[in-house]
């Protein structure tokens, strides 16, 4: 839950789950520098959690979002175009139950990956955007999507820019992973430019994703200290490994629940 910081918030909530002989397991929260107030409590036991809902909120003082989720696996769809390391990735993951989510569909714009989706018997489906506007290619995703009705989309490596009609069907709920350089390189070829550039450190980020293109809240990230002994060949490679471990270490958060979204930020407990 969260919202603006009132006194006995923790006890109020505390009191409600052992009257409604709930046993808590874990309990985090955090109070931010602007007196938001964020908190995430893990218990369990029989209850019925639309009235234990109702009856939370009856107790708590107004403004105050909450929300209980039970512990299940999340049902994503997973986006792509022609990289397969982050794909490949979660397939693994999800093969060995690792991945706390059930892929749903693999959706691309290409069919390069198809053999590579098959062999985890998942559904693989081809939405061209050849000979189609932006708004109609995403159109036909939605349309694939709409079967799935699923409750995140992953962007693993999907590498078209999304129109603001289509992050709004899924606000808050699309994580993407990219790059991440000091300085930052865009467009075509990061990693040779940073090589021409020299850097000293290569890295990568994971994000919700928003109408600010890479620029939404950001969830994990991770660098790596490169210098003048690797090639861009090297560095592509290294930024690669690094992409994918972030994204999974991201999605982890997610899909447990932990991830609070507030003014562009995260806060994660």
């Amino acid at each position: 839950m969260n919202g603006p910081d009132h006194k006995g918030l923790i006890y109020l909530v505390t009191r409600v789950l052992f009257e409604n002989n709930q046993n808590i397991i874990k309990n985090d929260e955090y109070v931010s520098p602007s007196g938001q107030f964020f908190m995430r409590t893990e218990f369990e036991g029989e209850a019925d959690l639309t009235k234990l809902t109702e009856t939370l909120n009856a107790e708590l003082p107004e403004g105050i979002g909450l929300r209980i989720n039970p512990t299940k696996k999340k049902d994503i769809v997973l986006l792509v175009t022609k990289e397969h390391h982050c794909l490949a990735e979660l397939l693994i993951r999800y093969a060995f139950d690792e991945l706390d989510a059930n892929i749903q569909a693999v959706v691309s714009n290409y069919n390069i990956l198809q053999p590579l989706v098959s062999k985890f018997g998942i559904p693989f489906h081809f939405v061209t955007h050849e000979h189609k506007s932006r708004e109609e290619h995403e159109e036909a995703i939605l349309r694939t999507l709409e079967v799935y009705q699923p409750e995140y989309l992953v962007l693993a490596k999907y590498m078209r820019v999304l129109t603001p009609t289509f992050v709004q069907q899924y606000n808050n709920r699309i994580v993407n992973i990219h790059h991440s350089f000091l300085p930052a390189f865009m467009g075509a070829n990061p990693y040779r430019q940073a090589y021409n550039r020299g850097v000293k450190i290569i890295g990568a980020t994971a994000h919700f994703v928003n109408n600010d293109l890479d620029e939404g809240p950001i969830i994990a990230q991770d660098v790596k200290e490169v210098d003048h002994r690797l090639t861009a060949a090297d560095m592509a490679t290294l930024g690669r490994d690094t992409e994918k471990i972030v994204l999974s270490k991201a999605l982890k958060l997610v899909f447990n629940d932990r991830v609070f979204i507030h003014d562009n930020r995260t806060v994660i407990l």
